[in-house]
């Protein structure tokens, strides 16, 4: 993996010295372990006219869910407690007799900004922007193997649920035991809050967690998603509980399946990503149901659970082979409850197969 992340340097450095910059100084959490291996508790990656080096307060984490240090990456610990990183990157650079530094202002602070400033004055500051996140969008296939475990990790997890006793539990008790499997499985944890929703909460877009408990005849709608290896994906799915489904239940799954469909059937290199956006809800729209959707269709996963591209409306830029996507269309039926179908997925061209995806719990309206 070392000659990965030296890589991986040496794109953001090319980056930085086309842009007039000579160093970089690499903040935020998910961009340092993308280019360093680990991002260990306040580290700030260096990328130096001479030489990487990684800044922390304290040694990095051994455990392996955490990352490790890319082994050819110097690691400098301050001296010290209640120093900070960024500023001793900073001096680093200069002390390496560079001209600029660019940095990652939408994540510093001002005051970190100011301190930077302060403490090498003849370093010119310039703007990383999100050359980083631009990296990131484009996945390795060790990356995708990560997403792909994390993936089947959730779905074992809720495959279990849906064989338990479900009738009577709270939202927030399905949801803690959701987590709890996740771990058991061996994910490093949930990717991000899990949600449960029942009844007339099913549906809604990052809802959390209540003590309503679960009805028979709700909707019961559930979006959860695996850590591993520090990459995260997500899966969401929506039942009906101990009963046949209405005709209203079947309708409205029948639409969002169809609208979820049309967005994983878009997916291939070179589809725009307003244009996946459009294909699933132009399939709501057309059936009345344009007013209260959510902003987008779907967003990339990867180091982070919601990172580029965003599949939305007037998202600019086109897809890649390679890089995983979540699809999530839902309608909310405010005092009736709705339905969310989510999966992710890897965009792969034709000549492969088409999209990958890694989320294959069934998707037939099941009632529990």
């Amino acid at each position: 993996m070392s000659e990965v992340y030296a890589t991986r340097r040496s794109r953001l450095r090319d980056h930085c010295q086309a842009g007039g910059s000579h160093s970089a100084l690499v903040t935020r959490p998910a961009n340092v372990r993308y280019l360093a291996g680990a991002a260990p508790k306040d580290a700030v990656l260096l990328i130096g006219r001479t030489e990487d080096v990684l800044v922390c307060t304290g040694p990095p984490d051994d455990r392996p869910t955490e990352g490790r240090p890319d082994e050819a990456l110097r690691v400098h610990r301050l001296p010290g407690a209640g120093g900070d990183p960024a500023v001793a990157a900073a001096d680093l650079a200069g002390g390496q007799r560079a001209e600029s530094l660019a940095v990652e202002e939408h994540h510093l602070t001002v005051a970190r900004y100011r301190a930077i400033s302060s403490v090498v004055p003849r370093l010119r500051l310039a703007e990383l922007g999100g050359a980083v996140e631009q990296l990131r969008v484009v996945k390795d296939e060790e990356e995708i193997s990560c997403l792909r475990i994390g993936a089947e990790i959730a779905d074992q997890a809720l495959g279990e649920l849906l064989e338990s006793i479900l009738v009577g539990r709270t939202e927030r008790h399905l949801a803690l035991e959701l987590e709890r499997r996740l771990v058991d499985h061996g994910a490093d944890g949930p990717a991000f809050a899990t949600s449960v929703a029942t009844g007339p909460n099913s549906g809604k877009r990052a809802h959390r967690p209540t003590d309503r408990r679960v009805e028979e005849g709700d909707f019961l709608s559930v979006c959860l998603g695996a850590t591993y290896r520090g990459y995260r994906c997500e899966i969401g799915r929506t039942f009906v509980i101990g009963t046949s489904p209405a005709d209203w239940q079947i309708e409205l799954y029948d639409l969002v399946f169809a609208a979820q469909r049309a967005g994983r059937e878009t997916l291939a290199p070179g589809a725009a990503y307003r244009d996946v956006d459009r294909a699933a809800r132009q399939v709501l729209d057309s059936a009345g149901h344009a007013e209260g959707l959510p902003p987008l269709t779907g967003h990339g996963v990867g180091l982070e659970i919601d990172e580029d591209p965003q599949l939305a409306p007037a998202a600019m830029g086109k897809l890649d082979a390679c890089v995983p996507v979540t699809v999530e269309p839902g309608v909310h039926l405010p005092g009736r409850g709705g339905v969310r179908i989510d999966d992710t997925l890897v965009v792969r061209p034709e000549a492969d197969g088409g999209p990958e995806l890694l989320t294959i719990t069934t998707k037939e309206l099941l009632a529990l």
